[in-house]
């Protein structure tokens, strides 16, 4: 399963593209009903990369060898990790306050925090335009949040510093791009995260029943694939075409929020999510157009 680039396919690319979009609210679904019937959100986000880390393992071994299974760069992976543990944690704590859509629609504030983060970060240019659309998305996450509006939902908060911490997650793995195979530096993220979650568990530890362990495989499960689609997805297209499908995650986790749960966005969180996503869009034209020769 070596994450080699693929012959360009970009219909295929697409394909790939909208199954994981299809799948991976299936976690937000999981980690929602674990927190209802009264799972520690800590002990979720163990589940989730420990059994990643098992599961990615023999995908990763191949390409290492048994010496090449301990990162190279163990504080940078270990950084990796730990924004990872928080944007996850976050993101399933605001669950527990919010309809899955909703914390979705707020938790995709991250592109704009990597445009506006990446010159501080990378160093890269980030000219008028892209500051502008900067600057109107968080204008229409201010519209999803309301702040001042019969009180500021607490999930709320915790979406936005889910978004934030996934944004420094996918900066710190921007620079270190090129120098791993995909599935390895999965592996290394799943396996240091495992090992953080795995000293702090035991403070929150509940005994899972039968039911529990087999969400707990399903959501590592659902996680790998959904993600593995994405990496193929990008051997197939070109990332300024993709990018802006990963918003279509928002009519599958509406769908199943209001078919397991009930719940449905209102119209402003619909206003607002239209003006992220527009931004976004424009923010990744934006940037083909910056690298086209």
């Amino acid at each position: 399963m070596a994450l080699i680039k693929g012959s360009p396919a970009p219909l295929l690319g697409v394909g790939l593209m909208l199954i994981a979009m299809v799948i991976l609210p299936m976690i937000d679904v999981i980690a929602k009903y674990l927190g209802q019937n009264g799972m520690p959100v800590l002990q979720i986000v163990w589940a989730r990369l420990t059994f990643g880390a098992v599961m990615t393992l023999p995908l990763a071994l191949p390409h290492t060898g048994v010496r090449g299974l301990l990162p190279d760069r163990p504080f940078y992976h270990g950084l990796r990790a730990a924004l990872l543990i928080s944007a996850t944690f976050c993101f399933f704590w605001s669950l527990k306050f919010l309809p899955i859509a909703d914390a979705l629609a707020i938790f995709f504030v991250q592109p704009l925090v990597v445009t506006a983060l990446s010159p501080l970060v990378l160093g890269e240019h980030v000219g008028p335009r892209r500051w502008a659309a900067v600057f109107v998305g968080f204008i229409g996450t201010l519209i999803i949040i309301r702040p001042g509006f019969g009180g500021l939902n607490p999930g709320a908060l915790l979406a936005l510093a889910a978004g934030t911490s996934l944004a420094l997650y996918f900066l710190m793995t921007r620079r270190i791009s090129g120098v791993n195979k995909a599935i390895v530096t999965t592996f290394h993220t799943n396996l240091l995260g495992a090992v953080i979650t795995c000293a702090l568990v035991p403070l929150v530890w509940v005994m899972p029943t039968a039911t529990d362990w087999l969400l707990f495989i399903a959501l590592a499960t659902i996680a790998n694939l959904g993600h593995y689609a994405i990496v193929r997805a990008y051997d197939h297209a070109e990332a300024s075409l993709l990018a802006p499908l990963a918003y279509t995650e928002m009519i599958t986790a509406t769908l199943l929020g209001y078919a397991f749960f009930g719940d449905f966005p209102d119209l402003w969180t619909f206003v607002g999510v239209g003006i992220l996503i527009s931004c976004a869009i424009y923010i990744s034209m934006r940037e083909r157009v910056r690298q086209a020769p």
